[in-house]
Parts: C-alpha cells; sequence; structure tokens
C-alpha cells in the first residue's frame, strides 16, 4: 500500500492552483481512520443464487424536474439526504450536481458543483456534511477531446481538490471519488498514463492518499467505504474464471480479507456500495449486446444475493447506495427511454428521519 501527502494539487478551467479550500458557488436550479489495509489476505468467492424472496421494497421515483430525462442518484445517508445529477453528460446535456433532503419535493433539490466546472456529479456523502464526486471542465459527450475527470471533496461548502497524486496520470485526467465514510475517509479511483485503473482512499483531515489493491482483482474501482473502513467495489477478476466476463464485485475488509461478487450466470457484476452492516449492493448484468438486462442487487454474507429491479425499469436497474436503514437509491430506464431515479424503501421497516 502507498502512503501519499497531497502536494500536487491540479487545476483546470480557472480552478485555483493551490490546495486552498474554495467557497461553493451555489445556483437555484432552474425549476425548482486511520489508513486503510492492502488486500494480503485470500480471497473467497460469494456465489450465492440470487433470491427472489428476502426484503420487500417500497419504490418511489425521484426526478430533479430541471431535467426530468435523466436523473442518478448515487449516495444515501442517514438522514436520508440523497446525493445525485441531472443531465447525460453527452454534448449540450452536462451533468449537474446536486442533493436532495426529505420530504423529496422539487423545492428540496440544492445544487452542488465544482465552481467554474462545465460538469459534476454529487457521488457520494456522509453524515458529517461531506460530499465527494468528480467534475470536468468541458461537455464534449462522445466527441474528441475526451472529458477530463477529477475528483472532489466538498465540506459543508467549500471545494478541495480530491485527485490522486501521481506522476504519470492519464491524459486527460481520470480521477473520481465515489463514496466517504463519517471519518472523512473517502473512496474512489484513478486511471495512469497507460490506462490502468487503481483504487484508493483519501483520508481528508490528514491530507492522505492510500492506493488499495484487493487480492484477486486488477484494474480494481474503489465504489463506497464504511464506518468500519470496509469497502466495495469491482474489478477484473484476475483467477482465471472467464465465465462472468472477468467483471466482479469485491468486498475488502479492513483486516484485509477479500470476498468475490459474482451472481451466478451473470456476465458483469459491479459492487457499488455499502453500509455499517456490511450490506453491498449494485448492478449485474444478464445477456449481452442487444439481449443485455441490467439488475440492481443487494449482498449479505447471511442470505446471499437478492435482486432489486424498480417496477417501472425491471432489467434496467442499477442500485448505486444503500444506508444503514437499508434504503435504497439508484436510477433505472423507463418506457420513454428516460433515465429515472429511484428510492427503494424497505415495506417493513419504520424508521424516523431528522
Amino acid at each position: 500500500m502507498h502512503k501519499h501527502a497531497n502536494k500536487h494539487a491540479r487545476s483546470s478551467a480557472g480552478a485555483s492552483k493551490t490546495r486552498k479550500r474554495r467557497a461553493a458557488k451555489w445556483a437555484r436550479v432552474a425549476l425548482a481512520a486511520a489508513p486503510l489495509l492492502g488486500a494480503g489476505a485470500v480471497a473467497s468467492p460469494a456465489l450465492a443464487t440470487p433470491q427472489g424472496g428476502g426484503v420487500k421494497y417500497h419504490f418511489e421515483t425521484l426526478d430533479n424536474q430541471a431535467d426530468a430525462t435523466f436523473n442518478q442518484l448515487l449516495g444515501i445517508n442517514q438522514r436520508g439526504v440523497i446525493a445525485g445529477y441531472f443531465g447525460s453528460g453527452m454534448q449540450n446535456h452536462p451533468n449537474k450536481g446536486y442533493l436532495l433532503t426529505v420530504p423529496y419535493g422539487q423545492g428540496q433539490y440544492r445544487n452542488e458543483n465544482w465552481p467554474e466546472s462545465a460538469q459534476t456529479q454529487v457521488t457520494g456523502l456522509n453524515d458529517r456534511g461531506v460530499t465527494v464526486g468528480f467534475w470536468s471542465s468541458t461537455n464534449n459527450g462522445g466527441t474528441t477531446p475526451v472529458n477530463d475527470n477529477r475528483a472532489f471533496v466538498s465540506e459543508h461548502g467549500y471545494f478541495i481538490d480530491g485527485d490522486f497524486p501521481t506522476d504519470m496520470p492519464a491524459s486527460p485526467p481520470v480521477d473520481q471519488l465515489l463514496g466517504v465514510n463519517d471519518h472523512n475517509v473517502a473512496v474512489g479511483f484513478y486511471n495512469d498514463a497507460s490506462g490502468n485503473t487503481h483504487a484508493y482512499t483519501f483520508d481528508i483531515n490528514r491530507d492522505q492518499f492510500n492506493e488499495i489493491t484487493p487480492s484477486g482483482i486488477t484494474n480494481p474501482t474503489g465504489a463506497g467505504i464504511n464506518n468500519r473502513g470496509d469497502i466495495a467495489g469491482f474489478g477484473t477478476d484476475s483467477t482465471g474464471d472467464s465465465s462472468n466476463g472477468n467483471v466482479v464485485g469485491y468486498l475488502l475488509r479492513r483486516n484485509g480479507h477479500v470476498t468475490i461478487l459474482s451472481v451466478p450466470g451473470s456476465t458483469m457484476t459491479q459492487a457499488l456500495g455499502i453500509n455499517d452492516d456490511d450490506e453491498v449492493v449494485g448492478v449485474y448484468q444478464t445477456g449481452s449486446g442487444d439481449s443485455a438486462m441490467m439488475h440492481g442487487f443487494t449482498w449479505t454474507s447471511q442470505r446471499g444475493f437478492q435482486t432489486v429491479d424498480d417496477p417501472n425499469g425491471v432489467g434496467t436497474t442499477t442500485i448505486n447506495g444503500v444506508n444503514d436503514q437499508g434504503d435504497l437509491v439508484g436510477f433505472y430506464t423507463d418506457a420513454k427511454n428516460n433515465t429515472d431515479g429511484l428510492l427503494a424503501t424497505p415495506a417493513q421497516q419504520q424508521h424516523h428521519r431528522s
């Protein structure tokens, strides 16, 4: 595991050239721990069959009407605050980040975007007013040049750079922070100049970066981190089993033990979020090409996998975040080919937020 003090802040598109914290520029929507251990332990597979029973959910579609055609909800904290964004990212349709608070009306959306950015995604948040994500200085869609991706942290409205300090970054740079816990340790990935993906943590309080290397996984992405320091993510299975397309999820526990998460019969599995009970959420794919279907899932060591599809998006659902109450957030594609944000709440669970 590599430890770095962050001495290499980068800048683009008018962003500060120093590591100075910057005041957020809020614009109203138009309509509206310690360093983590690397994984040296032997990996173990989690191959239980997806369960049709298990937890029952109440589903709710939540779309920011600033763009009702494309919303993705990516993280949810204990108070029910949701991180997400609207806009597909195609040219002239940029990503714009936001936070959504209870009771989830249009008036509860608050924009959060890196100052002077062309695009921003808010991908994760904790219970202490910290959010993470990434931004771009361009909105080129699928055209050339490719958009840059730069990681950020926002602490109570002040933005700081979260890019991994490497001497050989991709060009343009690709750095994303995807989750953060209540100890202010964030997790994400960066790409190097050779196109390889590296998972890393960023201890915000200590200004310290650590590269993580889960056993049995190459090109890892770190997608979520809980308060125990356990990390959920995905990458390429290096064990030689190609039945799952080699893209698998993983759970890296703080003690270094890795559990490989691969839904049986899937052609791809990605673990995208985790709560303090080590409940992991994500997406798996069946089939390929035009016949490919995407299904959300939850996984625990006790009950294994459970498929979770929004009723309006069976076969097009991704589950991206989970809190300790078991509330899920994600997105699906509807019959009109719009991408809609979803909230799934356990039907039997009653809890109060403040």
